[in-house]
C-alpha cells in the first residue's frame, strides 16, 4: 500500500513532508504478489488495475477504470473476533448471514490480509470491517 506525495522543498525534506493530508496524495495503490503480480493506481482520476506479464517484463492495464459495485454478495470480517463485537456489529454481521428481509445471505469471504480482501471488495462489491472490539477500541486495518 502507498501513498505518493510531493515535497515541498526538495533541499528540506522535514517530518511534515511524509505527515500530509490524504487531500494532497498525487497518486495511490497497492501491489499484490501471488500467482500473478497486480498492481492497482490511481492519480486523482479513476483506478486501474495492472498485471505482470513476467515475459515482457511490464505492467499490462488489465483492469481499466475500476469501479465498486454498487451491490455486493460478499462481506469480509474476522469472525474469530465476534465474541468481543459490539452488539450493532454483530447484529449487522448476523443479518449478511441470515437476512429477514428475504434477499439472499451474503457470503463470508475473509483471507485475513487486508490488500487482499479489499481488493475482491473493490472488484465484486460488498463490504469489507475490521471492527473496534475490546482488545482493539478504534477496529483495526493491517
Amino acid at each position: 500500500i502507498f501513498g505518493i506525495y510531493m515535497i515541498k522543498d526538495k533541499d528540506n525534506v522535514t517530518l511534515d513532508d511524509v505527515l500530509q493530508p490524504g487531500t494532497d496524495m498525487l497518486a495511490a495503490g497497492y501491489c499484490m504478489y501471488g500467482s500473478s503480480c497486480t498492481l492497482v493506481l490511481s492519480t486523482g482520476n479513476g483506478v486501474n488495475g495492472f498485471t505482470l506479464d513476467p515475459s515482457l517484463g511490464e505492467f499490462i492495464l488489465t483492469h481499466p477504470n475500476i469501479k465498486i459495485p454498487n451491490r455486493g454478495k460478499i462481506y469480509s470480517v474476522n469472525e474469530g473476533n465476534a465474541k468481543n463485537w459490539d452488539a450493532p456489529t454483530a447484529k449487522f454481521v448476523e443479518k449478511c448471514k441470515f437476512p429477514q428481509d428475504g434477499s439472499p445471505s451474503k457470503s463470508l469471504r475473509y483471507i485475513g490480509s487486508m490488500v487482499a480482501d479489499v481488493h475482491r471488495t473493490l472488484l465484486y462489491g460488498g463490504i469489507f470491517l475490521y471492527p473496534a472490539d475490546q482488545k482493539s477500541p478504534n477496529g483495526k486495518l493491517r
